[in-house]
Order: structure tokens, then sequence, then C-alpha cells
């Protein structure tokens, strides 16, 4: 592992137990309903996970779009233009657990699926999941569409894990939950397989980050008068980019490696 590549992973290591360090929770198997869990935290982070101790801001957000019949909850559109502007996409690849637990998947030794027209394609698919189950179905039907049908960070830290340790709640599991099961495991196998399927693809949170792009102050840059136009930096890239820094990158640095004349680095101010 080079060295950057592993302080990203500590990172991410970190953000995961700082995000879920409610410690006692997963030794009760309950859910922490302090006051820290009116804040959000900046990645996707299931807010019924026993350890967690903030909000997930994309359940935060169709929790405010299903009472938004009632009144308009500026506090959770505000910390995700807050979010956005300040790290973008940075978030995807440093701060995000689910991001984390899809790159290790990744690391299983197996033939892997390449990059290509059909995987920019795909990569629109989120803009739709967005827009419908993350704001029209809470809008319309009065419910978390994303977080009820399909968001896996929910389903293996919060349904897995309460369910495997009260019976109870065990019992109470019906056809939905199974549905939410095996969309989980559709996800996993594919990471194993596809690099950061999910994120890809499916995310909604990454979607509403890739929006800020342009202006977010943190991330990857390239300075053009170094760049010699090879394009080695995105062929190299397991991710759908068209050039360092777009709606689809990241910002891992994996592409500082490979780039021969040393033009890409993370934005200074």
């Amino acid at each position: 592992m080079k060295l950057s590549e592993h302080k990203r992973r500590l990172i991410q290591l970190f953000c995961a137990l700082l995000y879920n360090c409610n410690f006692t929770g997963f030794a009760k198997g309950e859910i922490y309903q302090g006051k820290l869990k009116g804040a959000c935290v900046p990645g996707l982070n299931c807010y019924s996970c026993p350890g967690a101790l903030g909000a997930c801001p994309l359940g935060s957000l169709q929790s405010a779009l299903v009472s938004a019949k009632y009144r308009v909850n500026y506090y959770i559109l505000g910390v995700l233009i807050l979010f956005g502007v300040l790290f973008g996409r940075v978030i995807c690849g440093f701060l995000c657990p689910f991001g984390l637990i899809q790159e290790l998947l990744y690391k299983i030794p197996t033939k892997k699926v390449k990059k290509g027209t059909w995987s920019q394609v795909l990569s629109y698919l989120k803009y739709v999941i967005l827009a419908i189950f993350v704001i029209v179905i809470p809008l319309i039907k009065f419910v978390p569409g994303f977080c009820k049908y399909i968001c896996p960070a929910g389903t293996l830290e919060g349904g897995l894990t309460l369910t495997a340790m009260k019976e109870q709640l065990a019992a109470l599991t019906g056809s939905l939950f199974v549905w939410k099961v095996v969309v989980l495991l559709v996800i996993m196998v594919s990471a194993v397989l596809v690099f950061r399927c999910f994120c890809r693809f499916l995310c909604p949170l990454g979607a509403i980050y890739s929006l800020f792009y342009k202006v977010s102050i943190c991330g990857i840059k390239v300075d053009e008068s170094k760049c010699i136009g090879c394009n080695i930096c995105v062929r190299e890239c397991k991710l759908d980019v068209k050039k360092v820094g777009d709606r689809e990158c990241v910002h891992c640095g994996e592409c500082k490696g490979h780039c021969p004349v040393d033009a890409i680095s993370y934005k200074k101010y």
C-alpha cells in the first residue's frame, strides 16, 4: 500500500470509529438518542446503528421532506450545502464508512470488472435514485424512500445489527427486510468485482456532493501549466472520471502517483 493510500485508509478508519463510538449501544443493542443525534455526520452512516452518535445527512434530508408539509427544515439543507462547499466528494473518498467497506471488499482477490462506456452511463443512475427515492417519494408518499427500500448501509449497520441482538425485533421482520438484505448482498458481492459500485451508480448522497465539484474548497487540482495532456490520470483511475476533480472524482489522490510531470496535488489555502 502506498503511503498516501495508507494515510487515507487511516482517516477512513478513524471516521468510521468516530461516527460509531457509542460502544455501550453495541453492548446493549440500543440506539443512542442523546443530543448529538441532532447533528449530521458528513458520510453515509445509519442513524439506527447502535454505535452511531450522529445522524445520517441523507436520512435527515428525507425526514425533513416527509415533514415538509408542516415546515421547511433549513438546517439539513444548510448542512448539506456546507459539507458540499467545504468538501464535496472528498467526503466520499475520505469520510464515508460505507465507501471504506466497498474498498476493502474490492481487495478480495478475484477477476475485476473494468470501467467503460457501460459504467459511465450507469453513473447517472444515482441522480435518478436521488430524485425518486430521496425527494419524490418522501414528498408524495411521506416515507423516507431510500432508507426504507434501498439503503445498504442502514441494513448492514442498523437492521442486521439490531435484529441479531434483539430477538423480538428479529421476530418482526418481514418481506421488506428480506428485500433489503438481498439488496445489501447484491451490492456487497458487486463491490468485490466492481470498484465502489454503490458510490458510483447508486448513492444519492454522492450525487448531492457531486453537484458542488466546481466550488468545493477541498480536493484534487491539476496545475495546467505542468499538464502535458497525456490523460494517464483518467485512464488509470478506477472511477468514471472524464478529468481529475470532476463530478465522479472522490479525490482519493491515486492519480498523483501516476502523473509523469507531478501536475496533480491537493488544494492548499
